[in-house]
């Protein structure tokens, strides 16, 4: 896929998690957030919490979960908390961390707390 195709690919995608979401009732409060360690796909607000998605997109799930790496994990973690750095809580606001995976017919699987510190 092309650099411009995949881009919109990507966004597409973000698009179809963010309303899967806020249908759910969660409230988006930044789409590609990005810091100084990297770049949020999705962050919303869970009642006093923090949800922090990472969406994939590919054919089918196995696939997109399959672009999911350690090191992509590891920059999504530091992003993360200089982004609940900004919070009133800080560090300690409760959050998770879920993927988002969408095939290729724009279905959603959502795999909730997926990884975490």
């Amino acid at each position: 896929m092309t650099g411009a195709r995949s881009y919109h690919a990507g966004v597409a995608a973000e698009e179809i998690v963010a309303r899967h979401y806020q249908q759910r009732g969660l409230v988006l409060r930044e789409q590609r957030w990005r810091g100084t360690a990297g770049e949020v796909d999705l962050i919303f607000a869970e009642g006093a919490g923090l949800v922090f998605v990472e969406v994939k997109a590919s054919d089918n799930f196995e696939s997109a979960a399959a672009h999911l790496r350690p090191r992509q994990m590891e920059r999504i973690y530091a992003a993360a908390s200089e982004y609940l750095g900004q919070m009133p809580l800080g560090q300690a606001t409760e959050s998770r961390f879920d993927v988002a995976l969408v095939d290729g017919t724009g279905q959603v699987e959502i795999l909730e707390a997926a990884f975490g510190i």
